[in-house]
């Protein structure tokens, strides 16, 4: 039925929204930044040059 199709396309878009806003909410407060170790480090080389 044509009549209903702007309320089929509004629950299409409110779902979408949902479902988007819900992914990034998922993704910014499930993120655990790892802390890099090894960037602290510096890296001697064991090798000595001969002159």
């Amino acid at each position: 039925m044509p009549q209903m199709a702007p309320l089929n396309w509004l629950s299409l878009l409110i779902m979408f929204m949902i479902t988007f806003m819900m992914f990034n909410m998922l993704n910014y407060f499930l993120y655990l930044p790892i802390p890099k170790k090894i960037l602290n480090l510096k890296i001697y080389s064991k090798f000595n040059w001969k002159w």
